[in-house]
């Protein structure tokens, strides 16, 4: 399976805001984007005027990064979000927040996407007591997500647990952390996506 496997705060940076991909550190000094906030490259510093284009295409890039789907599969979200009633740049983040590995992020068992999709490539996610293998397996309403039993005394899940209970489980899921499980009581509306994404600007760009 093809995956990116450079330095993910390059991908902050180039951004310009934190997509929280390193968990923890993000949220610490030695975070990139507190340390060098601006891009990566001897020509980082420079402050260019950026096109309407250039303003759809960082757009894109930004939430591919966020939610680690490489091109060729966010081109096949959108086909399929253009293809649904509503909104297509709504339909579109509703796709991917359904994701495993996205739902396995929300609901705190993981510090980042990249350690959730971890977790489910080794087979320790099941859904409805199934094992499901697959991060980009489409979590649907009514279906229950937990941890496999032998990993729930594993330190990193833990920490992640508790830090997400902190900071709080998106309304469209429902958490019971005590049995390491959790449920997606409703599809995710607009309103319940916290990153700043501009979608409209997506729907721009493949519309060319």
């Amino acid at each position: 399976m093809a995956r990116y496997t450079g330095a993910v705060c390059r991908l902050c940076r180039r951004e310009g805001m934190k997509l929280f991909l390193k968990g923890e550190r993000c949220f610490k000094e030695k975070c990139a984007v507190e340390r060098r906030a601006y891009a990566p490259g001897q020509h980082g510093k420079r402050r260019n005027k950026m096109q309407p284009y250039g303003q759809q295409l960082r757009e894109k890039q930004r939430v591919r990064r966020v939610y680690g789907v490489l091109e060729a599969q966010f081109r096949r979200y959108f086909a399929e979000a253009s293809r649904q009633k509503g909104v297509t740049g709504e339909n579109l983040l509703r796709l991917l927040e359904q994701r495993l590995d996205n739902v396995v992020y929300s609901l705190g068992f993981a510090s980042s996407r990249a350690q959730a999709r971890q977790l489910v490539l080794h087979g320790h996610v099941l859904v409805n007591g199934r094992k499901v293998s697959v991060p980009s397996f489409q979590v649907r309403v009514g279906q229950d997500v937990a941890l496999h039993e032998g990993l729930r005394a594993n330190t990193l899940v833990n920490e992640a647990l508790d830090t997400a209970q902190g900071r709080g489980v998106p309304p469209w899921l429902e958490l019971d952390a005590e049995n390491y499980r959790g449920k997606v009581i409703s599809q995710p509306t607009r309103e319940d996506i916290r990153l700043p994404i501009q979608e409209q600007l997506i729907v721009e760009l493949y519309s060319r």
